[in-house]
């Protein structure tokens, strides 16, 4: 696929998937923006990516502060911006009864309203060169449970609707705005989702997973590629799924 020319930011893009997406995005040409929390790991990967085609935006996205301060870094130094990938998010594992107003802003503001301010801060630009944005939920925004994920659910089950609801608000403006929700993916942080160890994790997600297997964060990075890509260019309000078809058949009920 090739994205020659294309400037692209991806928030969280300092490991898992949307590293992978990093990679692929400058393998296919694009100029590609890394963002990171911290400047020491933004550094660390882009020194690892290398290359004149890789710039850092570090920042803190949770807030509107440092939401505004990581767009004008990449638009200033890609030089304005076809693709925003809004694709940090945070686990949180609170019972709905435990939940405290703490934990609820907390996700909220990872999941949901980074995604939204980014979004705000980029969308000038975004209509300047007729652009896309592409939101990263997951599988857990389409089916409750398990039952830890609470708050993860509802804060990404936020995000679709926010992917809905600013595409039909940016058409008029030639933006597009998709959504792509990945399922269980072999990354570091995913294990957390079920709350297990690593080889029970895995032996669940074999038979959670219709595939039988994993994700691999290459398989959902390029569909990331495909939705920024002009070959999507009649898809907005989309919601992709890549979850080997957990969330159509046997969601969390193992053995069903």
């Amino acid at each position: 696929m090739d994205l020659s020319g294309k400037r692209v930011l991806i928030t969280g893009s300092t490991r898992g998937i949307g590293r992978c997406a990093a990679e692929l995005f400058l393998a296919a040409g694009a100029r590609v923006a890394v963002n990171g929390r911290t400047s020491a790991s933004v550094a660390k990967a882009v020194a690892e990516l290398r290359g004149q085609a890789v710039v850092a935006a570090p920042g803190d996205v949770s807030t509107e502060t440092g939401c505004r301060q990581v767009v004008e870094s990449a638009l200033r130094d890609l030089g304005g911006l076809d693709c925003l990938v809004n694709n940090v998010g945070a686990y949180a594992s609170t019972p709905m009864l435990n939940v405290t107003e703490s934990d609820w802003d907390e996700a909220m503001n990872a999941n949901v309203r980074s995604a939204l301010l980014c979004a705000k801060a980029a969308l000038p630009a975004l209509r300047a060169s007729k652009g896309s944005i592409v939101n990263v939920a997951s599988f857990a925004a389409l089916l409750a449970g398990p039952r830890p994920s609470f708050l993860y659910s509802v804060s990404k089950a936020g995000l679709l609707g926010l992917t809905r609801a600013l595409a039909i608000e940016t058409a008029a403006n030639g933006v597009r705005v998709n959504c792509l929700c990945p399922g269980i993916v072999d990354t570091p942080g995913f294990g957390a989702l079920i709350g297990a160890s690593d080889s029970t994790f895995r032996e669940t997600a074999v038979k959670v997973v219709p595939l039988g297997r994993l994700g691999k964060p290459r398989e959902c990075a390029s569909a990331m590629l495909y939705l920024a890509s002009d070959d999507a260019a009649f898809f907005t309000a989309s919601i992709l799924v890549a979850d080997g078809g957990t969330s159509t058949a046997s969601g969390w009920i193992v053995g069903s």
